[in-house]
């Protein structure tokens, strides 16, 4: 019965501890316990001497041994982490690192090991000692992060980091897939710079890493007094004939606008529609030889060439994205477009003051295949104006205020051809602004506007809700002329709210000899923001018709076509 016993004991640690059954295998003992399963009778001494050496045998081989074999064989490390080098081994510091796949708090190797990028110092520690060799790249198979730091950058606000940047363009263009980053904590002084392609691969210009909190800064020089005469002021970060690339984060490019806005040279829009002293040169209204009754100013500005335009301009680029960004205070445009295909723009915020000139926050000209969403725009311009040339511009779900509205034009100045078409905006809200949705062509330009939806729009107290102006002017010197920009198939669905009881609430003003064609009005209810006085809509020379009842009621529209529409539409540009 005990051997019986035994045995059944024996068998139990066979059938219920595979580890321990392996384990007897490995050290080769199954000849000591095998006379216990094929031999049922033994001398009784034997029989207690082979039960005790084999239980104190497994006692010493559990207690003493460590856990090897199958069991440390076959376990895995999870997934996308990083393999840790021998513990005699410590990691050399760089500032170059392989990007994690899902990294909720990157860190950045620095020369006293893992720092965390979250740092709040007031004082950024000193740049790392340059990297030999390759200038930083780590020979890894996904994208590999750049920090500027490595290339000398100091981020103090105070010292040029324009070389730096440059050479980690550089080495991130002519490498594989890379990511260039400016972390968060430091603020980066930049000249006016030129990022040059077409680059080896895709790459990612990251003012801080996504996964961060907002602190990184990139800045240009303080004003026209900080600005090197021998560098152009009409730009300032651009990058040309770049493909695929991203600009993201949660950074924040600051730029400095405020004395420049001061500098009087361009009248522009100020409050109630005044006309107020301002900067020069706009993108989109360019000057040159600028004369007008700031003449003084002006022949300062022409001596010292204090022209400033866009803060950040891409040209002749392709698959762009713009993502988490904060933008703010740019002497003049925030973000152009210039012949570019397939942008996409989501979730940046724009700001700058109601009244700073000629500040539009996004503007796409000579574009095509763009989708602006998810953003928040307030500044002293348009938030998003739509230039010539532009095709397929998708706007959804933006906010616009205190603004200038959202534009299409100005088009067709100095007798230019302006061809627009296949122009959406949705979800939108427009707040506190002159304008909200406007169509605006100077006299005299030709080519055509085409196939535009305003849907779900809602106006928070705007001064021209609905606007198309033919008569576009900077000035009151603007001749009539017989030529215009031709505007047709124009929708406006579900436009809601309140508006500025200064002016009507719609304005359709087309040319004397261009008629505005083909414009539909449904679910459109517009009220004053104070009072009770509802203003009549203004119509001139439009034709087109309302498909429900809309408030104000708009009886002005011409019905049907003009004569002339065949004349007409010879000049329409799709």
């Amino acid at each position: 019965m005990k051997l019986h016993l035994v045995n059944k004991w024996i068998g139990v640690i066979f059938l219920d501890s595979e580890s321990l059954a392996l384990c007897i295998y490995s050290h080769e003992i199954f000849d000591l316990f095998l006379p216990f399963v094929t031999v049922r009778r033994l001398n009784p001494q034997m029989e207690v001497t082979r039960i005790l050496l084999l239980l104190v045998f497994i006692s010493s081989t559990f207690c003493c041994t460590p856990a090897h074999g199958r069991a440390r064989l076959h376990k895995k490390r999870p997934r996308n982490s990083i393999a840790l080098p021998p513990m005699a081994e410590p990691p050399s510091p760089s500032f170059i690192r392989r990007l994690p796949a899902l990294a909720p708090e990157p860190t950045i190797r620095g020369n006293s090991g893992l720092n965390s990028t979250n740092s709040t110092s007031a004082h950024p520690p000193p740049p790392p000692e340059p990297i030999d060799g390759s200038h930083g790249w780590n020979s890894t198979n996904s994208t590999t992060v750049l920090d500027v730091r490595a290339f000398g950058a100091v981020g103090d606000g105070v010292s040029d980091d324009t070389e730096a940047l440059k050479s980690a363009w550089e080495a991130a263009c002519q490498g594989g897939p890379g990511l260039i980053l400016l972390p968060q904590g430091y603020t980066f002084k930049i000249q006016s710079t030129i990022f040059a392609g077409p680059c080896r691969s895709e790459l990612t210009f990251q003012p801080t890493l996504v996964y961060n909190k907002v602190d990184g800064t990139i800045t240009p020089p303080d004003g026209p007094d900080e600005w090197p005469q021998s560098i152009s002021r009409r730009q300032w970060l651009v990058f040309y004939r770049v493909n695929g690339m991203k600009l993201q984060g949660g950074g924040l490019i600051d730029g400095k606008g405020e004395k420049w806005w001061n500098l009087p040279c361009k009248p522009h829009k100020g409050p109630n529609g005044t006309t107020l002293p301002g900067t020069c040169d706009s993108p989109v209204v360019t000057s040159t030889g600028f004369t007008s009754r700031f003449s003084k100013a002006n022949e300062c500005w022409k001596e010292t060439k204090l022209s400033f335009s866009q803060a950040l301009r891409f040209f002749m680029s392709s698959n762009l994205t713009v993502r988490e960004i904060r933008i703010q205070n740019s002497p003049q445009f925030h973000f152009r477009f210039d012949n570019c295909r397939n942008v996409t723009i989501d979730t940046i915020c724009i700001s700058s003051p109601a009244l700073s000139p000629n500040t539009d926050g996004i503007h796409v000209e000579n574009t095509e295949l763009v989708g602006i969403y998810n953003s928040v725009i307030s500044n002293g311009d348009d938030c998003v104006s739509i230039g010539a040339g532009s095709v397929s511009i998708n706007i959804v779900n933006v906010t616009c205020g205190p603004s200038h509205g959202i534009s299409i034009g100005s088009l067709g100045k100095q007798n230019t051809r302006a061809c627009v078409a296949n122009i959406t905006v949705r979800n939108a809200v427009i707040k506190h602004s002159d304008n909200g949705v406007r169509i605006k062509t100077w006299q005299g330009g030709s080519g055509s506007v085409s196939s535009v939806s305003f849907d779900n729009i809602r106006m928070d107290t705007v001064r021209n809700p609905i606007i198309i102006d033919q008569y576009y002017c900077l000035s009151k010197s603007c001749q009539n002329q017989t030529s215009a920009v031709y505007v047709s198939d124009v929708s406006y669905t579900g436009i809601r709210g309140t508006y500025d009881v200064r002016t009507p609430p719609i304005h359709f003003g087309c040319s004397d000899s261009i008629p505005c064609t083909n414009i539909t009005l449904s679910e459109v209810e517009l009220l004053p923001a104070q009072g009770d006085f509802i203003s009549d809509p203004f119509c001139w020379n439009a034709y087109g018709a309302t498909e429900t009842l809309t408030i104000p009621p708009v009886s002005c529209l011409s019905e049907g076509l003009p004569q002339s529409i065949l004349d007409i539409g010879s000049d329409k540009c799709y």
